[in-house]
């Protein structure tokens, strides 16, 4: 009994240190991003303008089909329920503010971000942790070159571009959904939804919307490619590092968007 509550103990202790040793890593991680960061803004020249047009292809064109689908399909299934619930106190009129709001506000950020995370943020960890596993890693800092200048900036700058984008044609999508529940489901004319969506969803929903998406962009990249940094040695480990991206970045989405829609809720966007 007692080797076992020291078992539990130690087991504990562990991993509350591994913990605190890959927080410690991440802190280290970002002062070296945000040192790049400043080098690039100083230097633009030095960025590798190439490579950050091919990811702005991968993170962008690449996932606007898949993002549209599942965005619209998002604000059938919100307009559908909702649409279901207000046919019985006869307040159908509310579902385009109510579809259109949730999308742009909530659901379509936090469903553009995880479709990055499964794309581009699990494929940046598992290129950074390939190259780790091969040592090129190891080459590029024995030849004086910062591995976040050389593959982490390029990254950074095709996800913050493109997701706020994704995330637009994402709210659009979502809307259009909502207005297909309530063209054929509860027979609203046109001009009664579009006016009624306007009349709700304010432009700076849309700004609060790209901000957020501007904040899981950085979220995303500098996840990715720490876990990648941080890939250990063998095949087994690429897919480790890919995982907990994947993971820490769908967490950590979610809490900075609880954080972010209780600060415009309080300061800026009561309405």
């Amino acid at each position: 009994m007692y080797k076992r509550q020291d078992t539990i103990f130690v087991q504990t202790g562990e991993t509350a240190l591994l913990i605190g040793q890959e927080v410690l890593t991440f802190i280290t991680f970002l002062g070296e991003l945000s040192s790049a960061v400043w080098n690039a803004i100083r230097h633009p020249s030095r960025i590798r303008w190439k490579d950050t047009f091919y990811y702005m292809n991968v993170c962008g064109a690449d996932g606007l089909p898949i993002t549209m689908l599942i965005c619209f399909l998002s604000g059938v299934i919100i307009g559908y329920q909702a649409a279901v619930q207000l046919q019985k106190y006869g307040a159908e009129t509310f579902l385009p503010g109510l579809v259109g709001c949730t999308v742009v506000r909530e659901l379509a950020p936090v469903m553009v971000a995880v479709i990055a995370t499964g794309r581009a943020g699990s494929a940046f960890a598992a290129e950074i942790g390939t190259m780790k596993v091969s040592e090129e890693v190891d080459a590029m800092i024995t030849m004086g070159i910062e591995p976040a200048r050389f593959l982490v900036i390029p990254k950074l700058i095709a996800m913050i571009t493109m997701l706020p984008m994704l995330t637009v044609f994402g709210d659009i999508a979502g809307i259009l959904g909502g207005w297909a529940v309530g063209i054929f489901q509860l027979n609203m004319p046109l001009d009664v939804y579009y006016q009624t969506t306007v009349g709700w969803v304010k432009y700076k929903y849309f700004l609060e919307s790209i901000f957020k998406s501007m904040i899981f962009a950085y979220v995303i990249t500098t996840i990715g490619c720490w876990r990648g940094l941080r890939t250990g040695s063998g095949a087994v480990a690429v897919g480790k590092a890919t995982t907990s991206t994947v993971v820490i970045c769908i967490l950590m989405i979610v809490v900075v968007d609880a954080i972010l829609a209780c600060f415009f809720n309080t300061i800026f966007f009561t309405r």
